[in-house]
Order: C-alpha cells, then structure tokens, then sequence
C-alpha cells in the first residue's frame, strides 16, 4: 500500500514501533549471547521487556494494512502483539522464581516470535517496511 494511501496516525506509529522496537533486537540480541544472571543482565533485561511491551501496544494501535482484518482493524499479525502480553510477564515472573528453564523458554520464544518471525512479515509486499527499503 502507497504510504500516501495510510491512515493519517499510521505513520507516527509507524516510527514510534521502530524506535521501541530496533532497540529491543539489538538488546535481545545482545541478551541472547552475553553472560546471564549478572546485574548488566538484568538491567537490560528489564528494558528489553519494557521496549517490548510499549512495541506490542503501539503495534495495537496500528491497522493492519495486509490480508483479512477482524473489526476492519486487527490482522494475523497482531497475534504476535497479543502473545508479547502473555509471555513478557510469563518470563517476569519465571526470573524473580529462580525458574532459569521457564524464563528462557519464554525469552527464546519472545525473540523467536515477537522479533524475528514478527520482523520478517514486516519486509513482505504490501507492508511500509517493505515500501520504503526494497523499492
């Protein structure tokens, strides 16, 4: 879709979605390769779940401009938001536990899901991403 054919408020969603979420990857990037446990660790993992989060409801808010939508506003794409919701606190609370398996499993699934197969519909026909750096 031609960016001129967007909603008037997509746009500054659209770069309020990539400033939350192009930190959050190279945290979690960095997060999923650097020592763990440690007060660094910690710090910025409380801040890559924040980005998260704020990414997922900013993301809400956008209309979905590829395939069927539900309400005229929701796509397949915002089960990845909907699942940040459930899985950020899932990990939370899995870390302040102790339980190191659960929390790793939600954070491999967070950046798994909610990053790069997330990330990769945003490169597709149709969508902004797509528009502004492969034509």
């Amino acid at each position: 879709m031609p960016t001129h054919a967007l909603p008037p408020s997509y746009l500054p969603l659209a770069y309020a979605h990539l400033a939350t979420v192009l930190p959050a990857f190279v945290i979690g990037t960095y997060l999923m390769f650097a020592r763990k446990g440690n007060p660094l660790h910690r710090l910025l993992g409380k801040g890559y779940m924040l980005l998260m989060l704020a990414t997922a409801a900013i993301t809400l808010l956008m209309p979905a401009q590829v395939g069927p939508t539900l309400l005229g506003h929701f796509g397949f794409i915002h089960l990845f938001s909907v699942s940040v919701f459930i899985t950020v606190p899932k990990a939370y609370f899995a870390a302040r536990r102790h339980d190191r398996r659960t929390h790793l499993g939600n954070m491999i699934g967070l950046y798994v899901g909610g990053l790069l197969i997330a990330g990769s519909f945003a490169f597709m026909p149709g969508r902004l991403l797509n528009q502004w750096l492969l034509h």
